[in-house]
């Protein structure tokens, strides 16, 4: 049967990369992924140059989680020819969220000028720079830290707090360090560094600790924790033909999705 080539846009637009959204997730929303995709596509040329495989795993990694690349919860960042995966921080918040053992998580960044006081691990008190009403500055100052704060349930708290110096030695250290969110949200990703950083103490689902490894914004002296031979994510084998670019001319109905699809 005679194929043609799908670019990344086309396939996207297909009810076969509909279907394997709801596949891969029932309780994702199939239109809202295809717009914030092609959205995406759209926004960056570059993204139409990368390979089908990347970009595809990148998105059905994203479905899996029900994030969406738009910006705010994920972001999809050229690497040359591979599609990059970058969490945003509000996205992983929403994951640890999930847990249900967290009611509370804030981070900020801290500027020169602020009413800070941190305390043997506690937050005591930050007032930013332009609340102030003893001494107010007359402008915002830099940056000198961020910090995220995680409050639990039960009562229990955890923070960590990290010095400018500190996030720009992870920041050159990232895949992901001079492009995307690091180049235009420098302070979400200051955020996104400090919650990394305590989430270490979070109980968090295996699911989400696998959300948190593939996220492409991280340290390039660190190697993957897939273990040598560990199955792959679930759409990889079942998206095979969208991934390779091909799509007949004439479709017949996809079969429906079972187990062994998703081994």
């Amino acid at each position: 049967m005679a194929t043609k080539q799908l670019t990344i846009r086309q396939n996207l637009e297909t009810d076969h990369f509909l279907q394997k959204v709801v596949q891969t997730n029932r309780d994702a929303d199939p239109e809202a992924f295809q717009a914030a995709c092609t959205r995406a596509v759209m926004t960056n040329a570059k993204l139409a140059g990368c390979s089908q495989k990347s970009f595809f795993r990148s998105v059905m990694d994203l479905v899996r989680w029900n994030l969406l690349p738009d910006g705010r919860q994920a972001h999809l960042i050229p690497y040359g020819t591979e599609c990059t995966l970058v969490i945003d921080y509000k996205g992983l918040v929403e994951l640890a969220y999930r847990s249900g053992t967290i009611s509370r998580i804030h981070a900020d960044v801290v500027r020169e000028g602020d009413a800070f006081i941190y305390d043997r691990g506690e937050i005591r008190q930050h007032v930013p720079w332009f609340l102030r009403r003893d001494s107010k500055p007359d402008e915002a100052g830099e940056i000198i830290a961020a910090y995220c704060d995680v409050r639990f349930k039960d009562g229990a708290e955890k923070c960590e707090i990290l010095a400018k110096e500190e996030i720009e030695a992870i920041r050159t250290r990232s895949r992901a360090g001079n492009s995307g969110p690091w180049k235009t949200d420098w302070c979400e990703m200051a955020k996104k560094t400090a919650f990394r950083r305590v989430s270490k103490w979070l109980p968090l689902s295996a699911e989400v600790r696998t959300a948190f490894e593939r996220d492409d914004d991280r340290l390039r002296d660190i190697p993957p924790t897939t273990p040598q031979g560990a199955a792959q994510t679930p759409s990889a084998a079942d998206f095979e033909q969208l991934l390779s670019g091909e799509q007949p001319e004439v479709q017949s109905e996809l079969e429906p999705a079972t187990n062994a699809d998703f081994d």
